[in-house]
């Protein structure tokens, strides 16, 4: 029996089999059709080169083409001369001159001839090539001063002249080369990543999470105002911190020395000693609910983002405050730390990003590109560059100056998190519980996840609010709505003929907006 299938399906099918029948061919050059080539270029010709369409041919492009009467390619009359003899060609329109001092200026002693070629080439031989290669855009330039001067347009000639193409220092003009079609970079394969375990315990949205230095253990916090420590091979619960009276939004370990730090809404920021399991320092000073943290990975200062609009950098040692980055109109979601400048960044729910000045306490850069919150920064390990995700799109950026790369679009969705690794796999997770994975360097879209809610939860519950590779890059932890913890490793049974890379040309282009 023949199995039935959906339109949708059927339809599917035949998109990818005409897409694979045709892939071969994509971004090949059509067919050179001779007869409008010639015309294109004829046209070309006169356009680009007109001003020195008058001039001579080179001598050994005479004796290249064996007969100096040769015609041209595009329709135009080689110039044409005696083999023999010493080419000596007249440039119309300039003045008469004598032959020598004190020769009187008359029709049969006036002379109007240009220097011998002859003489021009070993000056041009002797040259070095940059020379060479002035002088001759120089000559160039002077011959239509020249026809200026003599009061003839520079198109002016007859239509039986000669052409020659200028070629400084012996090399072929690059405008008359045919241009080859640009083509779309096939993005790296990656192998899909699939659920293997869902770790509860929350009793709230579980809101952060982080990785400590060593990969033994990882962290979460909650709206159930408390912090959990896991073990990360096996999952299992190995400490609960009590003492946040509100949701806690922010979790990082220190890799400098034992320490955790953790912020939440009821405004307060800790340092908690993990050798005594308690809270050893308080960092005072927001106005409202903080939204993030972040340890500078080279000094001791951490900085937080809040609700109040601001980011504040506090020495970690004596708590105060050493500058409160001011500028955002409205609750600055997001704050990253790096060791070279910039090094600090904040997303806002103004729309804006920007780029900090560390020691001033001021903004070098502000990114107005995004049309709405910017929810998620991730720094890329290796290339000096970072990706911003939002509602609108998910854009990559050039450090120092937040120069913009391009777009990533197709998760539309309120973006929370962003996470990248090594190998170039960026992943976005979203409010709706979808998870994309993208190929960093081509904004391709591998992977799409959207795991099931844990029993008993609304389907309405589902929804990632933080996401991080372990230390080894080899899992991938998210944070959800449905109080679970849930992670992921590459599947290895995956190889590129199993899962091969369907890429579209259509989809990775640069946006410029």
């Amino acid at each position: 029996e023949v199995q039935k299938h959906s339109v949708h399906t059927l339809v599917f099918r035949s998109l990818k089999r005409t897409h694979d029948m045709f892939v071969a061919d994509n971004a090949k050059p059509i067919p050179l059709d001779e007869e409008s080539h010639k015309v294109k270029m004829a046209v070309k010709l006169r356009t680009e080169y007109g001003s020195v369409l008058h001039m001579p041919t080179l001598k050994e492009n005479l004796r290249e083409k064996g007969s100096p009467n040769t015609g041209d390619p595009y329709g135009h009359k080689q110039y044409s001369g005696n083999q023999g003899q010493e080419l000596e060609y007249l440039i119309t329109g300039t003045h008469p001159y004598p032959p020598g001092p004190g020769v009187a200026l008359t029709a049969d002693t006036k002379v109007q001839r240009m220097p011998s070629e002859s003489a021009a080439q070993s000056l041009a031989v002797a040259l070095p090539p940059s020379q060479s290669r002035l002088d001759a855009n120089r000559t160039a330039a002077g011959v239509g001063d020249v026809y200026r001067h003599a009061g003839i347009s520079e198109r002016s000639q007859p239509p039986g002249m000669s052409v020659a193409m200028v070629e400084a220092g012996g090399n072929k003009n690059s405008a008359l080369m045919a241009k080859k079609a640009p083509t779309m970079p096939k993005p790296q394969w990656h192998p899909p990543w699939k659920l293997y375990r869902v770790i509860s315990g929350h009793l709230g949205w579980v809101r952060c999470i982080a990785v400590e230095p060593g990969n033994q253990w990882f962290v979460t916090g909650s709206a159930d105002r408390t912090i959990k420590i896991w073990d990360l091979a096996s999952g299992k619960l190995k400490l609960s911190l009590t003492g946040h009276i509100s949701t806690v939004r922010g979790v990082i370990v220190s890799a400098r020395s034992p320490y955790l730090f953790s912020c939440g809404e009821d405004k307060q920021v800790k340092c908690w000693d993990l050798e005594y399991n308690k809270v050893i320092r308080h960092y005072h000073g927001h106005l409202s609910a903080v939204y993030g943290l972040d340890l500078h990975p080279t000094i001791d200062v951490l900085v937080t983002c809040s609700r109040d609009s601001t980011a504040r950098i506090w020495d970690v040692r004596t708590k105060a405050s050493v500058h409160t980055l001011s500028g955002h109109t409205n609750a600055v979601a997001t704050v990253k730390c790096q060791a070279a400048e910039p090094q600090i960044i904040t997303g806002s729910h103004d729309t804006t990003i920007r780029l900090w000045d560390l020691v001033a306490g001021k903004t070098r850069v502000t990114l107005t590109n995004h049309k709405k919150s910017v929810r998620a920064v991730v720094l890329h390990p290796r290339h000096y560059t970072f990706a911003s995700g939002s509602p609108d799109n998910i854009k990559q950026w050039k450090f120092p100056d937040g120069n913009f790369i391009q777009n990533l679009s197709g998760h539309n969705a309120i973006i929370n998190t962003l996470a990248v690794n090594s190998d170039g796999v960026l992943v976005s997770g979203a409010d709706n519980g979808t998870m994309h994975l993208w190929d960093w360097r081509t904004g391709y879209n591998f992977q799409r996840v959207h795991a099931a809610v844990q029993p008993g939860s609304l389907d309405s519950e589902s929804g990632i609010f933080a996401c991080v590779f372990d230390q080894s890059e080899s899992r991938l932890l998210t944070a959800e709505a449905d109080k679970t913890i849930k992670v992921y490793k590459e599947d290895d049974t995956a190889t590129e003929e199993t899962h091969p890379v369907s890429w579209k040309p259509e989809i990775i282009k640069r946006k410029r907006f």
